[in-house]
């Protein structure tokens, strides 16, 4: 604990995460083999997770619509980086810069419902969305001052700005 009552975090450990991403970039090349699809893996640690990016492929359907296909895609990343080091993941995977695009998207979302929500003092709901997705738009609202919460069920969880 420090001064002010806060825990501290441990350090992420970085020789895990990149381990993660070695485990993750093997698994995806060999996907991209039995699709026969031309893409090149890059890795990176951002934080207390292991990044992993396809890069330099053509097309979306890695991505599907809305992201699904790529949700999937993560999901069963984790699952084989899980396999072997026998430790839930967080890996996050990106197809084609697609989370980077959508995380600019969300962010002007959440800061105009934020602006919304102070201007008529009433409550906003969002559409569902992902956990990624609504994370981008709590910070974003988080930032514009205000405050908001998750509501719902998966997959149909959404968030909620509240006036201050």
């Amino acid at each position: 604990m420090t001064e002010a009552g806060e825990t501290l975090k441990p350090a992420p450990d970085v020789d895990a995460l990149e381990q993660e991403g070695e485990i993750a970039a093997d698994y995806l090349e060999g996907l991209l083999d039995i699709a026969d699809l031309d893409g090149d893996i890059d890795m990176d640690v951002e934080g207390d997770r292991a990044v992993v990016s396809i890069v330099g492929i053509k097309g979306d359907d890695l991505v599907g619509s809305g992201g699904e296909v790529l949700e999937a895609l993560q999901e069963l990343t984790r699952l084989a980086v899980h396999r072997q080091t026998g430790e839930r993941s967080r890996l996050m995977l990106d197809v084609g810069g697609y989370r980077e695009r959508r995380r600019a998207e969300l962010t002007k979302v959440g800061s105009s419902a934020a602006a919304d929500v102070k201007r008529t003092g009433e409550p906003k709901a969002l559409t569902p969305m992902t956990p990624f997705e609504r994370k981008i738009v709590h910070d974003a609202v988080a930032a514009a001052g205000l405050r908001s919460e998750s509501e719902g069920e998966e997959p149909r969880r959404f968030v909620v700005v509240l006036p201050a």
